[in-house]
């Protein structure tokens, strides 16, 4: 018995309308990814490690740097999640990337 995505592509094919890409990648793409993934896990990681000295050195007397440390950890670990998805939709859609999987709009400055 077929799904019914099978039988919506045989729909498609008898209409004369080109299958779908089924979003397959290419097992160099794969590893590329997976060493994208691993890059921001170590970072965030050194993040979390950095965010938490600095909380335990500054004994964080005052509200308002506890305050502003936590906002820039959150935007910190935002951006490297950000830099990692578009790494990754990149490399699956065939964007341009530097060597990091980066684009040259999402290089720190």
């Amino acid at each position: 018995m077929k799904s019914a995505y099978e039988l919506a592509l045989e729909r498609i094919e008898r209409q004369g309308i080109e299958r779908p890409d089924t979003g397959r990648i290419s097992e160099e793409a794969r590893q590329r990814i997976d060493e994208i993934r691993r890059q921001a896990a170590a970072r965030l990681a050194e993040l979390e490690i950095l965010h938490k000295d600095r909380l335990r050195s500054q004994a964080m007397i005052d509200p308002t740097t506890l305050r502003n440390e936590k906002s820039g950890y959150l935007q910190d670990r935002s951006r490297i999640e950000e830099e990692r998805d578009a790494a990754i939709a990149a490399l699956r859609g065939g964007g341009e990337r530097d060597q990091n999987g980066m684009s040259s709009s999402s290089k720190p400055k």
